[in-house]
Formats: structure tokens, C-alpha cells, sequence
């Protein structure tokens, strides 16, 4: 159909072309792939000493009597450059980089959970569109149909049979087609809508080829559930925790500092040289470090309850989602092989009734109407069910924070 046109010279839209464009382009990946580089330069310097400081001061100059402010005439004056370093503990220092390399971790199961919406989002999109699209490759056959049976009418009314408001049971059936394609025009226009706030313009070319046929299996997906991106996040989140609580507990080692100087008097005094060594005292850690640990502690806790939380309604999802799958697949299987055939049965008969005088126009415009019915609702339930295995698929078994790069 005319409808269906993409744009001049573009390359068609398959289903595996909307999903890269979609992760190449959409722009919260990049927001996240970002913050993801950003997450990996701070490991570095998490485990660096302090810069050093460098001191330039000038001790004991005289403010009264006759040396005062004089710089070189008192012996006790000198003009001091110092230079000291602070030394963190150890523990300290490794727990800084664990904090760091575990937000490295949630930067990147961030990314991994927007790469799953992205995904899924996509295909459910693509799938709409592709649904709709082939329930609109219906409608030419139906316009052809309805033209048959427009003269089928007018051939039996020359005849001397039926009514002369049969006439008008055709063109009822022509403006019903023709409601039909404004209704499906629309929903494609709103997949394409959808699409496109994942993968811009290219959402208006046209598509090509079909949805892959993902494998639902219970056990496999279940093994997988605890892969799943938002359980990762958690799993992340938890581990900065941890390393936190592991930098609370160092605070109560003491840290160190070495002082440097050179001390220059006046010509007539000698120069002086100074080394200092310096120790933090954790006396009070009741009040300071202790409350840290056990809020840490705290936070730990949280998020393992949280995590917990987050499995069981994924499970309670995943089951919800495949009994879905299940009732489809029967409903299309039921359609196919009972309904679908009922309907076109229901129209012959209808269809040789009316002809032999027995029946009325009526009951054939109806049969057809249900065989119309039946036709579109086929299409439709095979769509749900790629649509649900799709959330299934990229939910459970596409996306795996380890495999990030």
C-alpha cells in the first residue's frame, strides 16, 4: 500500500537495524555511557596520597623594640620553606578505590538497565508497527472481495431476487473497510511515533523482514533472573556500601604526616633545618567513626531487604508474563485452527443459503464481518505474543552487566 512507503532511497528497517540504531542513538545511553567513563577515571586517583603542601612562612620576626621587623638582625628570625605530606592508612586508601571501582560497577548496570528499556522499548515498538502494517495488507483483498460481492447483489437483483435495500448492504461493508483503515492507519502513525523516540527519523522507512523466534523457556529464564539488570544495580549498590563501611572502619587508624623545612636566619646565625612527624588520634570514635560504621551498616542492610524485594516481583513478572505467553499461543493456535475456519465456513454456508433464497443478507454481511473479525485477530495475537516474548527475551536473557564494555 501507498502507506507504507519509507523514505526516497532509504535502506529498509529491520527489526536487529531499529535495535542498533536505537542503542547507537538514543540519547540517555549516551548520557550513561558517560557516566560510566566518568566512574572509570576516578578509580585512579581514589588511591593516590594527598598532594603534597608546600608552606612559606617567616618565624619570630621582632614587632617592637630596635630589631623590630628587621628580618635578619635578631637570631631567633628566620624566613622558613616547608614542604609536608600526609600519609592515609592503608585500609584507608584501598577502601577509596573499592568505593570507586564499586561506582564503576553501578555506572555500569545503570547502563545496562537503559540498554534493556532501550532494547525492549524498541521491539515493542518495531512490533507494533509491523503488526499493524500486515493487518493493513488486508484491506486491498477486502476492497477486492467487496467488489464481488457488490456485483454478486446487484447480479441477483437483476435476477429478480432479493430486496432492494440489499443493494445497499455493499456499500455499508465498503465504509466499514474504510473505517477499519483510518483505525489501523492511526495506530500505525502512533507505533511510528513510538518508534521514533528511539530511533529518529529512520522510524519512517519502511520495514523489512520479521521479529527473530525467541525461545521461552521457564527454567532457563529463571537461572537468568538474578542477571537481570535491576537486581545487578542492587548487587552494585551493595558493594559500594560495603567498601564504605570498610573506609568508616579505617578512619579508626591513625594517619600520619611528615614536615620538611629549611629555615634561613641572617648572615651572622647559622641556617636550621626542621622535621616533623605528625599522628591522628581516633580518640572519640563513640561519637565519630562508630555511628558512620553502623549507618553503612545500616544502608547494607536496606539494600539487601531491597534486593530481595526486587527478585520476588521480577519472579512474580516473569511468571505473569509467561502465563501471558501461554494463554496467546493457545489463543493463536485456537484462532488458526478452529475459528479462522469456522468463520470461512460460516460464510459459505451464509453465502449459499442467500443465493438458494434460504437466507438472508443479513446473516452473509454478518458471517463476513466475523470472518474479517477472525482474519485481524490472528494478526493481532501473534503480535502479543512477540510482543511478550520480546519483554521476556530482553528482560532476561539479552542484556548482562558483565558483558558491558
Amino acid at each position: 500500500m501507498a502507506g507504507f512507503a519509507g523514505l526516497a532511497g532509504a535502506e529498509p528497517l529491520s527489526f536487529l537495524r531499529a535495535l542498533d540504531l536505537a542503542v547507537g542513538e538514543t540519547p540517555a545511553l549516551r548520557a550513561d555511557a558517560a557516566q560510566l567513563d566518568a566512574a572509570r577515571h576516578a578509580v585512579l586517583p581514589a588511591g593516590q596520597l594527598p598532594d603534597p603542601k608546600l608552606a612559606l612562612g617567616l618565624d619570630n620576626l621582632p614587632i617592637n623594640g630596635p630589631d623590630r621587623y628587621r628580618v635578619s638582625d635578631d637570631f631567633m628570625t628566620m624566613r622558613r620553606v616547608g614542604l609536608r605530606q600526609e600519609f592515609p592508612n592503608r585500609a584507608k586508601r584501598q577502601a577509596r578505590v573499592a568505593v570507586a571501582e564499586g561506582e564503576v560497577a553501578v555506572a555500569a548496570a545503570q547502563t545496562a538497565i537503559t540498554r534493556q528499556q532501550v532494547q525492549q522499548e524498541t521491539a515493542l515498538a518495531w512490533i507494533a508497527r509491523h503488526t499493524v502494517e500486515q493487518q493493513l495488507t488486508r484491506i486491498d483483498a477486502l476492497r477486492a472481495e467487496n467488489r464481488l460481492f457488490d456485483a454478486a447483489v446487484r447480479a441477483r437483483l437483476s435476477g429478480g431476487g432479493g430486496a432492494a435495500a440489499d443493494s445497499v448492504a455493499p456499500r455499508q461493508e465498503a465504509a466499514a473497510i474504510d473505517n477499519l483503515q483510518d483505525r489501523l492507519e492511526a495506530r500505525r502513525a502512533q507505533a511510528i511515533a513510538q518508534l521514533a523516540r528511539w530511533i529518529g527519523d529512520a522510524a519512517r522507512e519502511s520495514l523489512a523482514g520479521t521479529v527473530p523466534d525467541w525461545p521461552i523457556d521457564r527454567d532457563a529464564l529463571l537461572h537468568r533472573l538474578h542477571a537481570h539488570p535491576d537486581v545487578a544495580l542492587l548487587g552494585a549498590r551493595e558493594t559500594v556500601v560495603q567498601a564504605a563501611i570498610a573506609q568508616a572502619q579505617a578512619a579508626k587508624k591513625s594517619d600520619w604526616a611528615l614536615a620538611l623545612a629549611y629555615q634561613q636566619r641572617g648572615p651572622q646565625f647559622s641556617d636550621m633545618a626542621m622535621v616533623e612527624v605528625s599522628f591522628d588520634l581516633p580518640l572519640f570514635t563513640a561519637r565519630r567513626q562508630d555511628p558512620t560504621i553502623a549507618a553503612r551498616r545500616a544502608q547494607r542492610d536496606a539494600l539487601d531487604a531491597q534486593r530481595e524485594a526486587t527478585l520476588r516481583e521480577h519472579a512474580a513478572e516473569l511468571d505473569a508474563d509467561l502465563a501471558e505467553y501461554r494463554r496467546l499461543d493457545k489463543a493463536l493456535a485456537r484462532q488458526n485452527r478452529v475459528l479462522l475456519p469456522l468463520a470461512a465456513e460460516k460464510i459459505a454456508l451464509a453465502s449459499a443459503a442467500w443465493r438458494g433464497g434460504r437466507g438472508s443478507l443479513a446473516d452473509l454481511v454478518a458471517a463476513r464481518r466475523e470472518r474479517i473479525a477472525a482474519e485481524l485477530e490472528v494478526i493481532a495475537l501473534e503480535g502479543k505474543r512477540q510482543q511478550v516474548a520480546a519483554r521476556l527475551h530482553y528482560a532476561y536473557t539479552d542484556t548482562v552487566p558483565g558483558e558491558l564494555p
